[in-house]
C-alpha cells in the first residue's frame, strides 16, 4: 500500500531523534500518526541524535525554505582512530597517537571559515547514480566529491587528550564527520542542537511531537529562506492550514 498522501494536517514537527533509528523511520512514524504525506528538511545518521524538522501534509511543499538553513551541532571526536565512515559504525582504518593540544588547536583553526572537504563515503550522495553508502557497504572504493561549506564557529567544549568535544555552527550541507576526519579522528557522538531558528529544546520524541503552525514557523525564517518558495505557493499552504 502506498504511503498516505493527504494534504492535512498541515504543520512543522520538531522531533528529537534518539540514537539508533534512521531519520526515515521517524518520518514514517509521524506519517502513521497523522495519515498525511510527510517529509523532512535534512536527515541525521542513525548513530546521531537531535533535531529533525519534519513537514506534514501540504507543508512538504515548503521544504526548500527549511532545507538550506544553517545547523548547529555538538560532537565528540575520538582523536586516536580514523574509521571508514567517520563515525563509530565504520571499520577502523588507522590508529595513531592523539595530537597534542597545540597540534589539535592548529588543526581546528584550519577548519574554521570557508573550507573544502571530501564528502564521507557513507553518505547519501549519488555516485554514478547510486548512493555512496551502498557502494561503501559493498566495499567499492570510489573517489568522493569535495564539498565547500562554511564553518561559522568551532569551539572546544571539553578536551581529554584522546578525545575532544566541539560545538559547531555550520552552513547547510556540512558533514561533521568530514570535519572529524580532518582533525585526525572520528565522531563517537553527534547531536544536532539547532536548524536555523529552531532549537532542540523545542523538540519532542516523534510519538509526542505536535505540529507547529506553518505561519508561526515561516515567521521565524529569514527573507532569503522564504524566497526559495514562491509567495503564491506559500499562500496556498497557509490557506489549507487556516480554519474552515
Amino acid at each position: 500500500m502506498p504511503p498516505p498522501r493527504a494534504r492535512k494536517p498541515v504543520g512543522i514537527a520538531l522531533v528529537d531523534k534518539p540514537a539508533g533509528p534512521s531519520s526515515f523511520a521517524l518520518v514514517a512514524a509521524l506519517r502513521r500518526r497523522t495519515g498525511a504525506r510527510t517529509g523532512h528538511a535534512g536527515t541525521l545518521d542513525p548513530f546521531a541524535t537531535g533535531l529533525l524538522v519534519l513537514l506534514s501534509g501540504a507543508a512538504t511543499r515548503l521544504a526548500p525554505c527549511f532545507v538550506g538553513l544553517d545547523k548547529r551541532y555538538v560532537t565528540d571526536i575520538d582523536l586516536t582512530a580514523i574509521t571508514s565512515t567517520g563515525d563509530p559504525e565504520g571499520a577502523v582504518l588507522e590508529r595513531h597517537e592523539p595530537p597534542t593540544r597545540s597540534e589539535l588547536d592548529a588543526m581546528l583553526d584550519r577548519l574554521r571559515g570557508e573550507i573544502e572537504l571530501p564528502v564521507p563515503a557513507a553518505s547519501a550522495v549519488k555516485i554514478d547514480g547510486e548512493r555512496a553508502y551502498r557502494l561503501a557497504r559493498r566495499g567499492v572504493d570510489v573517489e568522493m566529491p569535495v564539498r565547500r561549506s562554511i564553518v561559522h564557529s568551532l569551539e572546544v567544549v571539553a578536551y581529554a587528550t584522546m578525545s575532544v568535544r566541539i560545538a559547531l555552527h555550520v552552513s547547510s550541507g556540512t558533514y561533521v564527520r568530514s570535519i572529524a576526519r580532518a582533525a585526525g579522528g572520528h565522531c563517537t557522538t553527534l547531536r544536532r542542537t539547532a536548524v536555523g531558528p529552531f532549537v532542540v529544546a523545542e523538540a519532542r520524541p516523534v510519538d509526542d511531537a505536535t505540529l507547529l503552525p506553518v505561519a508561526d514557523a515561516l515567521s521565524r525564517l529569514p527573507a532569503e529562506a522564504l524566497e526559495r518558495v514562491a509567495s503564491a505557493d506559500r499562500e496556498k499552504v497557509l490557506a489549507l492550514e487556516a480554519p474552515a
